[in-house]
C-alpha cells in the first residue's frame, strides 16, 4: 500500500463475508478457530479452481486455474522445479485491499499459497511486499507463527515505486535486485525467478484459493455472478461518508459499492486505479464492477478501487496532478516514459490553465505514447487522460470552456493521496 493513502482504513466487511468474516485472525491459534486446518488437496486444487471460476484480483483478472495449470505444464516439461511469488505490493496508491487482508487475515493468504505450492509440486513461496510497511510485519509475523510443512518462505521487501509490482519488475527484481520493468512479452509461468516456471498471483486471489479449498467450487460460486465468482474485496476513498476496504459478491454493481461505505451513486469517481477511467456515478450506478462491464464506458476493474472527487472537485486538475506524479515514477528505460509521459503531463498541466492548443497536443500525443513503452505503464496513463479528456468535451464541457476562458478553476481536492515514493529501485 502506498504511503499516500490512510494507513489501515476501516475494513467495512458486508454479509456475507468471507475473507474478512469476524474479528481480525493475525495470530495462527485464532486462524484455526475460524477455519479449521489445512486442507491437502494437491494437484487436485486445480481442477477445483477452475470449477470455481476464481480470476485474479490483481488487475488483469487472468483465470487462476489456468495459470495454476500452465505452471504444471511447464514444470512437467522442463524437469525444474516451480516457484509461487505471493504480490502484496499494493503499488497504486488508490488501493489499500490487500493492505488490510494481510492486518486482518495474513494466514488466509499464506494458506492459499501453500495450497498453490504443494498443487505446483514446489517448496518455495517467496512474499513480495513494501519494504518497511505493516503489511510487511503481519506478513513475516504469519510467516513465524506457521509449523513447518515443507514450505521454505521468504519475505522479499520491494521498493515503494509504482511499477515495482508489474509482473516482469518482481521477477527481475527477485532474481537480481533492480525491481525496474523488463518488457511485456514476459510469461512468468514459463522462465520467471531464477529462470524457474512460476506462480505469481496477488494475496487477495491466493486468499480466495484458501477460502476455495475449504467450501468447494459449488460454495465458492454461490456469490458473484457469471464470470465473477465468488467475493471480492474493494477499496472505496474520496468523498465518501466511510472510507475503506469492503467485501461485496464479485460483480455488485457500482451503486451497490458506494451505498456498502454510505455514499450515493454521484458525482465523479476515478474507477480502476491510476490506470481506470473517470465516470459518471448517477449515469452507471447499475453497471457491474467488472472489466466487462466498464471497459466499455472508458474505465475497467483494475486495482477493484473506487476513489470519489468531491463537490467542487475538478477532473483535469486532479488529472493532471496524477498525471505530473505517475511521469515522474517511469523506470526510465523507454522513449515513452522518458520523453512521453513528461511531455502529457505538461500539456495537461496548461490546458488546467487555459492553453487551448494543449489539447490539440494531448490529441496528437497520446495514439503515439501509447503500445510503445517497455512495460504497459505509459499505457495506463494514456488511458487515465484519454478518459479525462472524453470526460471533460462531453459531460463536462462547459467546465473545460471555463478553464479555457479563465484558467485555473478553485478545484476542491486533491483527492487521491500520492506519497513521496521510494527513489530506490
Amino acid at each position: 500500500m502506498s504511503a499516500g493513502l490512510l494507513t489501515g482504513p476501516p475494513v467495512r466487511p458486508v454479509v456475507p463475508a468471507r475473507l474478512l468474516d469476524g474479528p481480525a485472525c493475525r495470530h495462527l491459534s485464532d486462524h484455526l478457530v475460524r477455519w479449521g486446518p489445512l486442507p491437502r488437496p494437491g494437484a487436485a486444487l486445480i481442477d477445483e479452481v477452475v470449477a470455481a471460476g476464481l480470476t485474479g484480483r490483481g488487475g488483469a483478472g487472468f483465470p487462476t486455474g489456468r495459470k495454476l495449470a500452465a505452471v504444471t505444464a511447464q514444470v512437467r516439461a522442463t524437469g525444474g522445479p516451480a516457484v509461487v511469488v505471493v504480490n502484496a505490493v499494493e503499488g497504486d496508491p488508490t488501493s489499500a485491499k490487500d493492505a488490510v487482508l494481510a492486518g486482518h487475515a495474513p494466514q488466509l493468504i499464506l494458506d492459499g499459497a501453500e495450497l498453490a505450492a504443494h498443487a505446483v509440486g514446489t517448496d518455495t513461496v517467496l512474499v513480495a511486499v513494501r519494504d518497511q510497511g505493516g503489511p510487511q510485519r503481519c506478513l513475516s509475523a504469519a510467516v513465524a507463527d506457521r509449523p513447518p510443512s515443507g514450505v521454505r518462505w521468504q519475505i522479499v521487501p520491494v521498493p515503494e515505486r509504482y511499477v515495482a509490482s508489474e509482473a516482469s519488475a518482481l521477477v527481475h527484481g527477485i532474481t537480481t535486485g533492480d525491481f525496474r520493468p523488463t518488457g511485456r512479452a514476459v510469461r512468468p509461468w514459463q522462465q520467471g525467478v531464477w529462470g524457474r516456471p512460476t506462480l505469481l498471483d496477488n494475496a487477495e486471489t491466493l486468499a480466495q484459493v484458501a477460502v476455495l479449498a475449504r467450501i468447494g467450487a459449488v460454495g465458492f460460486r454461490a456469490l458473484g455472478r457469471p464470470g465473477s465468482t465468488g467475493t471480492e474485496l474493494i477499496t472505496v476513498t474520496g468523498a465518501v461518508a466511510r472510507p475503506g476496504v469492503v467485501e461485496l459478491p464479485a460483480g455488485s454493481p457500482l451503486g451497490a459499492v458506494l451505498a456498502a461505505v454510505g455514499a450515493p451513486a454521484v458525482g465523479w469517481a476515478l474507477v480502476g486505479g491510476l490506470a481506470g477511467g473517470w465516470l459518471d456515478l448517477a449515469r452507471h450506478a447499475d453497471r457491474p464492477f467488472t472489466s466487462a462491464a466498464l471497459h466499455p464506458v472508458g474505465a475497467g476493474r483494475g486495482t477493484a478501487t473506487i476513489t470519489v472527487l468531491p463537490p467542487g472537485g475538478c477532473v483535469l486538475t486532479e488529472t493532471a496532478r496524477l498525471v505530473g506524479h505517475l511521469a515522474g515514477e517511469g523506470a526510465g528505460q523507454c522513449g515513452p516514459c522518458m520523453f512521453g509521459l513528461p511531455a502529457l503531463a505538461a500539456d495537461l498541466a496548461a490546458l488546467t490553465d487555459g492553453d487551448a492548443a494543449a489539447a490539440v497536443r494531448l490529441d496528437r500525443r497520446l495514439p503515439v505514447v501509447t503500445g510503445r513503452g517497455a512495460c504497459r505503464h505509459p499505457d495506463g496513463v494514456v488511458a487515465l487522460a484519454a478518459s479525462a479528456l472524453h470526460a471533460l468535451r462531453t459531460e463536462l464541457a462547459g467546465h473545460l470552456h471555463d478553464h479555457l476562458a479563465h484558467g485555473r478553476c478553485a478545484a476542491v481536492g486533491p483527492v487521491v493521496r500520492l506519497g513521496a515514493g521510494d527513489r530506490r529501485w
